[in-house]
């Protein structure tokens, strides 16, 4: 599977310059990826007080991500500060070529910077499939939560290949990203592509550090540091599937889980 990860600088609380921002970056995307991925809140910034600015069931961001998809015949990614009809969600929306959407809300709210005191959380572990990959979906703070994100033994096997973490993961706190992002792949057996944003909104500064990773914890591409960029990886399911296979860790895993 061919991926492509774009970090991007959202101009905070206005969606269509984000959208057109985020566009500009869509023509460094290669022709034939499979998957393009979107920051936390690519539309607004992350944004903990949603009233006035959370989009309505996805506003104008989620018929643009269906555009984008169909466009380029491939999946798009990313979440968005969602009005759902009286409560607000932080909603990683999953956009298929056909127009079909899946969705995660976030489960794990940012109580530190008072996130949890507007949204809402998920409460639904949620696993896409996308052209023989199955795909883990979650969001930042979900990232320090490792057993919400196990991966779970299924016929001697695992439930998924790759997680997606989006998210606005500050510079002050970006050597806590890399680290976890590296874990998750480890303790997982699979891939994971974490795509952070960059520039500033008025509590934080970003410095991206978006990064494909391997099952080993190698680095299979990452994005530079405080810059608007954009890379393009290639996922091995062969290669996987043979190293599950010599190295079977998953199955001692401890039999234990939280959510569905």
């Amino acid at each position: 599977m061919k991926i492509t990860l774009i970090q991007t600088a959202p101009v905070w609380g206005n969606p269509a310059a984000s959208r057109s921002a985020a566009e500009a970056l869509l023509e460094r995307a290669d022709a034939g990826t499979d998957l393009i991925v979107f920051p936390e809140m690519f539309s607004t910034g992350f944004i903990s007080e949603p009233e006035g600015v959370a989009e309505p069931g996805g506003g104008d961001t989620l018929p643009w991500m269906r555009r984008v998809a169909a466009e380029r015949d491939c999946a798009v990614a990313g979440s968005v500060a969602v009005d759902a009809g009286g409560r607000f969600v932080n909603r990683f929306f999953f956009v298929f070529p056909d127009g079909t959407v899946r969705h995660y809300d976030k489960r794990h709210l940012f109580s530190y910077g008072s996130e949890h005191l507007h949204f809402t959380a998920g409460e639904e572990r949620v696993v896409v499939s996308w052209r023989g990959v199955r795909i883990l979906l979650q969001v930042c703070y979900d990232l320090r939560f490792p057993v919400f994100a196990r991966n779970r033994a299924v016929d001697g096997g695992a439930d998924y290949d790759l997680i997606l973490y989006v998210a606005s993961w500050p510079t002050a706190r970006i050597g806590a990203w890399d680290i976890l992002l590296r874990a998750r792949a480890i303790e997982n057996q699979c891939y994971v592509a974490g795509v952070n944003r960059v520039g500033n909104d008025p509590l934080n500064r970003y410095c991206g550090h978006s990064a494909a990773i391997g099952p080993t914890g190698d680095v299979l591409g990452t994005c530079r540091e405080g810059e608007e960029d954009v890379v393009n990886a290639v996922l091995d399911m062969e290669a996987l599937k043979a190293f599950r296979r010599r190295f079977p860790v998953l199955k001692d895993a401890d039999p234990f889980s939280a959510g569905r």
